[in-house]
C-alpha cells in the first residue's frame, strides 16, 4: 500500500514539475536541442582522434601533414562546436530553471495559505518551511539531472554503441547487451532504495519539526526545567535519523562496488576481444584508442547514471512531502459562483449552530443568537464553554457540522471568505506581527493607508507614545511574531490594524487580556469610539470590562444559559452570571 502511494505522489511530483516547465516550452526545446548537439560532438570527437593514430601507424608510405592537419582542424571545429552548444545550453537551463522555481514557490504559497486554521495547527511551521524548500530545489535537481546527464547518456552512449557497431558488430552486441544489463540493476536498486528515501526524508522533516517545536518553546523548557527531557528526545530523533541514513549510504556503497566491477569486465573483456582481431587485422590501433575513448566517456556517463537515478529518486523522495500538501483538499472552500458579502446593517444570526472539533468533540449544540444591528454584545463563560469557537466559525476558520450563520441575511458559507473576512475586524487575546516595521504592522489593517492614517490609528489605540519611544520609530522592526514588544504594547498594535481597517463588524476575543489597568483604561476609551456604528461581540474572562455592553450572553457546554444586561444577569437569583461575577469580584479568575 504504501508503495503504490509512493508511486503515485511520485508521478504527481512529476506532473507538477512538468505543467511548470511547459510554461517555457520553446526554451526546453532549444535546451533539447542543443544537448543532442553538444552530446554528437563529444562523441564524434574520439572517430577522428582514431583517424589520427591510423596515419601515425599506417605501414608504407608516411602520411602528409596536410592530411594530420586536416584531421586535427576538424577535432577542433568538432570541439569547438560542442562548446558553443554546452555553454548556450548553460544559460538557457539557468534562465529557465530559476523561473520556473520561482514560479513553483509562488504556486506553493498560494495554494498552502488556502488550508485551514485546522492545517496549520496540525503541522510544525518549520516543517511546512522545510518541505516547500525541499520541493522547488528538488525540481532544481531533477532538472539537472535530464539536462546534463540523462539526455546526454541517452545519446552518448547509442552513438557509441552504433559507431561500435560499425566497426565490429559483436562489439557493438556485447557493449549494448552490457549496458542493458547495467542500467537494469541500477534501476531494480533505485526503486527498491526510494522506500528508504522517502523514510528518510520523512524523518528528516521530524528532526527540523522537533527542532522548531524546541526552538519556539525555548522559554517554556527553561522554565519547566525541560532541557534534558528534550535533549534526549532530540538525540532518539536524530539517531533515527543517523541509523537510516547510514543504511541508505551503506546500500550506495555496496553498488558502487558491484558496478565498478561489472566496468573492469567490461574493459577487459574487449580489450581482450580487441586483441584477437588485431591479430587476424580485423581492427587497427586507431581503433584500440576509438574502443578505450568510447568504454572511458561511457564508463563515466554511466557511473553517473547509476548516481543519477538514485539522485532523482531521493529527489522525489524529498518533493512527495509537498506533494501531499499540494493533494491535500482544502478543508473550507468557496462554493462555486460565491458572492460578495455585503453588509449595510450588521446584523448576525446563529441558526441551530453545531460544531465539532475533528467530529468528535461537540464543542457548540443547537446555538442559536440574534445580534442586532449595531448592538454591542459581550459572550461570556468557563473556560472550554465554546465562546472563542464561537468568533471562530463566525470568521469561517471551521466549518459548521449543522445549521448556518447569516450576516444581513447571507449564508456566510455561500459567499467568498475575502469579502466575509474583509468585513470583520478581530482583534484576539494573542495577536501575532510580523517581521516588518510598526508602520506596516498597522498599516496591513488597510492596504495602501498613508502615514497619516497609520499615525491617527495607532493614537487611537494608545500605542502612539511608546512607538515615538524607539529610536526608529514608526520604522521599528517588532521581531518574529512581535517579541520585541510587551504583551500589552502587542494587543494595542493589534487594536490599531483593527482601527485602521474599520470593517462594519468588530470581534474582541480577550482583547484586552494583556493590559494592565491603566493600559486596558486607555484602550476602553479607543474601543469607546471604535465600536460607534458598529457590530460587536466581545469574548471575554473579565466581567469587569463587558458591564456596559448592551446585552451579555453566557454561555456553557456551548449553549446560552443566560442572556441579558449586566443588571438584569445579577438579578438572576443562584444565575450563572451571578456565580462568575461573585468569583471574580471576590478575587478568583474563572
Amino acid at each position: 500500500m504504501a508503495d503504490k502511494i509512493n508511486k503515485t505522489l511520485t508521478k504527481q511530483t512529476f506532473t507538477y514539475y512538468l505543467q511548470h516547465a511547459l510554461k517555457y516550452r520553446v526554451i526546453f526545446a532549444l535546451i533539447v536541442i542543443l544537448v543532442i548537439l553538444a552530446s554528437v560532438a563529444n562523441v564524434l570527437s574520439p572517430v577522428y582522434y582514431k583517424k589520427f593514430f591510423d596515419l601515425l601507424t599506417q605501414s608504407g608510405e608516411m602520411a602528409s601533414m596536410s592530411q594530420f592537419t586536416t584531421v586535427l582542424l576538424t577535432i577542433l571545429l568538432i570541439d569547438l562546436s560542442g562548446w558553443v552548444c554546452w555553454r548556450a545550453l548553460s544559460f538557457m537551463a539557468s534562465y529557465s530553471q530559476t523561473h520556473v522555481m520561482a514560479d513553483l514557490f509562488n504556486s506553493c504559497f498560494a495554494y498552502l495559505h488556502k488550508h485551514s486554521v485546522s492545517f496549520f495547527n496540525n503541522n510544525f511551521a518549520g516543517s511546512l518551511v522545510k518541505k516547500v524548500n525541499r520541493f522547488v530545489y528538488s525540481f532544481g535537481s531533477i532538472m539537472d539531472v535530464f539536462v546534463w546527464n540523462l539526455i546526454p547518456i541517452l545519446i552518448n552512449v547509442s552513438l557509441i554503441i552504433y559507431i561500435l557497431s560499425r566497426r565490429n558488430i559483436w562489439v557493438g552486441l556485447a557493449v549494448l547487451l552490457w549496458v542493458v544489463i547495467f542500467l537494469i540493476i541500477n534501476f531494480i536498486f533505485s526503486r527498491y532504495k526510494l522506500k528508504y528515501d522517502v523514510k528518510r526524508s520523512e524523518l528528516d522533516s521530524k528532526v527540523s519539526g522537533v527542532l522548531a517545536d524546541t526552538i519556539t518553546n525555548q522559554l517554556n523548557i527553561k522554565l519547566f526545567n525541560g532541557y534534558q527531557r528534550e535533549n534526549n528526545t532530540f538525540r532518539k530523533v536524530t539517531g533515527q535519523l543517523q541509523s537510516l541514513r547510514n543504511f541508505t549510504w551503506n546500500l550506495t556503497n555496496y553498488f558502487d562496488a558491484v558496478q565498478t566491477l561489472m566496468m573492469i569486465g567490461l574493459e577487459i573483456g574487449l580489450m581482450f576481444y580487441a586483441l584477437h582481431l588485431w591479430r587476424g587485422g580485423s581492427v587497427t590501433i586507431g581503433d584500440f584508442v576509438l574502443i578505450q575513448a568510447y568504454l572511458i566517456n561511457m564508463f563515466d556517463r554511466l557511473w553517473d547514471f547509476g548516481r543519477i537515478i538514485r539522485y532523482y529518486y531521493e529527489a522525489m523522495a524529498d518533493a512527495q512531502e509537498m506533494t501531499e500538501v499540494l493533494e491535500t483538499p482544502h478543508d473550507i472552500v468557496d462554493v462555486p459562483k460565491a458572492k460578495q458579502l455585503k453588509v449595510n446593517k450588521g446584523q448576525i444570526e446563529f441558526v441551530d449552530v453545531s460544531f465539532s472539533y475533528n467530529q468528535t468533540r461537540q464543542i457548540i449544540k443547537n446555538f442559536n443568537l440574534t445580534i442586532r444591528p449595531q448592538e454591542k454584545v459581550a459572550i461570556v463563560g468557563p473556560s472550554g464553554g465554546g465562546k472563542s469557537t464561537i468568533a471562530s466559525i463566525l470568521l469561517r476558520q471551521h466549518d459548521l457540522a449543522d445549521g448556518q450563520i447569516n450576516i444581513d441575511g447571507q449564508n456566510i458559507n455561500k459567499v467568498t471568505q475575502e469579502s466575509l473576512w474583509s468585513n470583520i475586524s478581530l482583534v484576539n487575546q494573542d495577536p501575532i506581527l510580523f517581521h516588518r516595521t510598526l508602520s506596516e504592522n498597522i498599516s496591513y489593517g488597510l492596504w495602501g493607508s498613508s502615514q497619516e492614517q497609520v499615525v491617527k490609528a495607532a493614537k487611537m489605540a494608545h500605542c502612539h507614545d511608546f512607538i515615538k519611544g524607539f529610536t526608529e520609530g514608526y520604522g521599528t522592526f517588532v521581531g518574529e511574531r512581535g517579541v520585541r514588544l510587551s504583551g500589552g504594547e502587542r494587543q494595542r498594535v493589534a487594536m490599531a490594524r483593527a482601527i485602521i481597517k474599520n470593517a462594519p463588524i468588530l470581534v474582541l476575543d480577550e482583547a484586552t487580556s494583556s493590559l494592565d489597568s491603566e493600559s486596558e483604561e486607555l484602550i476602553q476609551k479607543a474601543l469607546a469610539n471604535l465600536m460607534k456604528n458598529k457590530t460587536v461581540i466581545v469574548i471575554a474572562h473579565r466581567l469587569s470590562t463587558i458591564m456596559k455592553m448592551d446585552r451579555i450572553v453566557v454561555v456553557d457546554k456551548g449553549q446560552i444559559v443566560e442572556q441579558g444586561t449586566h443588571q438584569e444577569l445579577l438579578k438572576i437569583p443562584d444565575g450563572f452570571y451571578q456565580r462568575l461575577w461573585s468569583k471574580q469580584v471576590g478575587g478568583f479568575i474563572i
